[in-house]
């Protein structure tokens, strides 16, 4: 399954550097680091993105029981490295039928959270009540982080954000119930940490969430 690279934000075409320009180019969104295609999901998949990822690449390990990784994408080329990372995984949800789970990783301004959130973007800031208590936590890396709910989000999903490793954290799921999983308070791993533990992930079939996520309006045309 292969593709062009695509804008991080809208999924548009984006325009190579060239002669007039040193940067990628979405005609809507301007400069943009590039969405690499998504790839069928394989352990050597995984291996391409953890090895160029300047960011996390997270995922619940151990998988929760009956779980598997179900695609990853990511964004950024090799001068830049991966600069947003985006995980999925699909089981047996917390209230019967299937469950998906897409933790998106992402250095600020990038907007691959909000365009799989299915909100305004780049970055969930104004979508969090931090000054209230968070309303999930998880432990990535080793260390409690605490999530909060994203407001506006469409109703067929369940919406939490916050920031690790000094960058921001989604974690996106599918239906909304599904999000009684992040109350349970997942473990988190950086697979760039995992070692020859990744070679041991459970495959499942790409999710199309990873390929269909919808457009997102811009604040305004040109937005970084």
């Amino acid at each position: 399954m292969r593709g062009e690279p695509s804008c991080p934000k809208c999924g548009g075409r984006v325009r190579a550097p060239g002669l007039f320009a040193d940067a990628w180019q979405c005609s809507v969104h301007g400069q943009v680091h590039p969405m690499q295609p998504v790839i069928p999901p394989s352990v050597e998949a995984l291996g391409v993105v953890v090895h160029r990822a300047q960011v996390p690449v997270w995922m619940p390990w151990p998988l929760p029981v009956g779980w598997l990784f179900t695609g990853v994408a990511s964004v950024g080329d090799d001068r830049s490295g991966g600069r947003a990372s985006a995980v999925a995984c699909s089981g047996p949800g917390p209230l019967g039928g299937m469950g998906e789970l897409l933790l998106v990783a992402e250095e600020l301004g990038v907007g691959l959270g909000a365009r799989y959130a299915g909100i305004d973007g780049p970055d969930p800031g104004p979508h969090l009540n931090v000054d209230s208590a968070p309303d999930a936590k998880v432990h990535a890396a080793g260390r409690p982080t605490p999530l909060w709910h994203v407001r506006n989000a469409p109703e067929d999903r369940a919406v939490f954000a916050g920031e690790a490793r000094g960058l921001w954290l989604w974690a996106i799921l599918w239906p909304e119930q599904s999000g009684l999983l992040m109350y349970d308070e997942l473990v988190l791993t950086d697979l760039r940490d995992a070692g020859g533990e990744v070679d041991l992930v459970p495959c499942g079939a790409l999710t199309p969430r990873l390929l269909s996520a919808p457009e997102t309006p811009p604040r305004q045309t040109g937005e970084r």
